[in-house]
């Protein structure tokens, strides 16, 4: 199998930017219209807790997880095609993922996080206004600086949640898919290019299982973040790749088991996961 069929695809990560930074610049457009630089920001604060910005927040992830969600179903159906597991992996495919738990966990973490958007660049703008003040700025110049510096922080923003987001909720509904089938474990798969982490480096083409995610920073002795699985890092590029087939990787092979990685025979793989199909 192509190891990058399980790869996210970047339009989804684009499309969602670019609909968060949407539901921003409509906010700026409203900050303009305010007479002064407080009332500009007590304007953000109100707009940071409207139903409005609420159900915007709501139909952008819910968007993004249906995309990231119906885009699996063609990686998916393409690994069946190539394996033998056709039938389990139809059924997971069919099994509606929209009613399930995670997926709306997805959109519920989704749209906190884009309603945090204007929260935090309201404490941004509220520090920075005072300072403006203490400095002796005109209400116009510390006006024209507040807007500026919320399309910083705001755009800053909106790239990492896309970004991070977009990955974790790819690795979430792909781990519900392969659970489903019984394939309990995945390659981690990096973007491959000169700025993957190298904590993230040593993980790439290593087998992880669903119920043992590492601490990738830890095992070459970094700051340890905490143990994770592919693409669930902030702005982790990672993928997870589900093992399907014994024969989808080489053998030997770099397995992640009790806080260690060790190169594996097929044999001896097949003895940890019970000796059966995967």
């Amino acid at each position: 199998m192509n190891k990058e069929k399980f790869k996210p695809r970047r339009i989804i990560e684009k499309r969602y930017r670019a609909t968060i930074k949407g539901i921003v610049k409509r906010m700026r457009r409203k900050l303009e219209t305010a007479s002064t630089p407080t009332q500009a920001v007590t304007m953000l604060r109100e707009l940071a807790r409207s139903p409005t910005m609420d159900a915007a927040a709501r139909m952008a992830a819910m968007a993004m997880a249906t995309q990231v969600m119906q885009n699996g179903y063609r990686t998916w159906r393409e690994a069946a095609a190539a394996g033998s597991k056709g039938t389990e992996i139809y059924y997971a495919l069919v099994k509606d993922l929209n009613k399930t738990k995670v997926f709306q966990e997805i959109i519920d973490r989704n749209a906190e996080l884009i309603k945090s958007v204007p929260a935090d660049a309201t404490k941004a703008l509220s520090k920075a206004m005072a300072e403006g003040y203490e400095a002796g700025m005109r209400p116009e110049d510390l006006k024209a600086d507040i807007l500026e510096r919320f399309s910083d922080v705001t755009e800053a923003r909106a790239r990492l949640i896309a970004r991070t987001e977009t990955a974790k909720a790819a690795t979430a509904l792909n781990r519900v898919r392969a659970q489903r089938i019984g394939a309990e474990w995945y390659v981690w798969r990096t973007s491959d290019d000169a700025r993957v982490r190298s904590s993230h480096e040593h993980m790439d083409g290593v087998l992880v299982n669903w119920n043992d995610p590492p601490s990738p920073e830890k095992l070459i002795g970094m700051k340890d973040y905490g143990a994770y699985h592919a693409g669930e890092f902030p702005n982790c590029r990672c993928y997870a790749e589900p093992l399907l087939e014994y024969g989808d990787v080489k053998w030997p092979h770099k397995v992640y088991r009790n806080g260690r990685i060790t190169s594996m025979t097929l044999a001896s793989f097949k003895k940890i996961t019970g000796g059966g199909a995967i």
